[in-house]
């Protein structure tokens, strides 16, 4: 477990920062009305800022790809939403983006919940047994069919939103595809052993990969059009109550005997911390 979690602190740091970089490529490049195009988030995306928050994010998939395959999901994605913080912080002193009392309670209370989570963590459920090893190819084929709906929901979704919820609408749906990933990641054939046949029939390892797009995309885009804050805390609660639950119902990870109620409750807290944030609204970029 030393390994996942040394793992999933490292992603957590590399995708923090990375969220501030590409946030002040965003703000560089973004539209000025607000309103992100095709051609805005591309322009963002060549951005030196950008391509160095893309370096960052592949340093930051590393970790997060072992965290995932070592430990229980309900505990690392949260530790992984951590860059939350990193992202809140990097961004006070970068980007000049303030933080109201209320947005530093919520940070407080992520971190407590995640040490609390941390502590509570059992062992990783077996692939082979359970639901997930009874329905193999729902499983995997899955994963892939909820990457692309998600996709497409996504961007049906923005055409809807306008204003704040744009941010809150792309934040979301790239968080969810994020959550995808992290489960596709975790039940993908021919890993360990490493089996290259297997991998590359495994629908899970394209979920992996469409997921991936995906999310990175929409969250170009929450860039763009809200404040660095509220887009990653929205995509930080994506990201956590997908895979978490994934792992808990189907994957056969375990919680502590007798801890299962603090376990909720911290998973709660630092999902409530991540959404109090996103809610606030309480820079924009400068």
């Amino acid at each position: 477990m030393g390994l996942g979690l040394a793992a999933a602190i490292v992603a957590a740091l590399a995708y923090g920062l990375a969220s501030v970089l590409q946030a002040r490529a965003a703000g560089d490049e973004g539209p000025s009305d607000g309103k992100p195009t095709l051609r805005s988030t591309i322009a963002t995306m060549l951005a030196l800022p950008f391509l160095l928050g893309m370096a960052l994010d592949v340093i930051g998939f590393v970790g997060n790809l072992i965290a995932d395959r070592e430990l229980p999901l309900f505990l690392a994605q949260p530790i992984v939403a951590a860059s939350l913080i990193v992202t809140a912080v990097a961004a006070g002193v970068f980007l000049r983006v303030v933080l109201s009392r209320r947005d530093k309670l919520a940070i407080i209370t992520v971190v407590v919940a995640l040490v609390v989570l941390s502590s509570v963590a059992g062992q990783e459920g077996d692939l082979g047994s359970g639901w997930a090893g009874a329905h193999h190819a729902v499983m995997h084929g899955g994963v892939l069919v909820a990457a692309g709906v998600l996709i497409v929901g996504g961007l049906v979704l923005l055409k809807a939103s306008t204003g704040p919820m744009v941010a809150a609408a792309a934040g979301l749906t790239a968080g969810a595809l994020f959550g995808v990933m992290a489960t596709s990641v975790r039940i993908v054939d021919g890993v360990d052993p490493f089996e290259l046949p297997h991998l590359l029939t495994d629908p899970a390892a394209y979920a992996v990969v469409v997921a991936g797009v995906g999310g990175f995309y929409l969250f170009t885009v929450a860039l763009q059009a809200g404040s660095v804050n509220a887009a990653a805390a929205a995509l930080v609660v994506g990201e956590t109550v997908i895979p978490g639950a994934v792992g808990l119902t189907l994957l056969g990870d375990q919680i502590r005997a007798g801890w299962a109620p603090v376990a909720v409750l911290a998973f709660i807290l630092a999902v409530a911390g991540a959404a109090t944030i996103a809610l606030g609204q309480v820079g924009e970029l400068g």
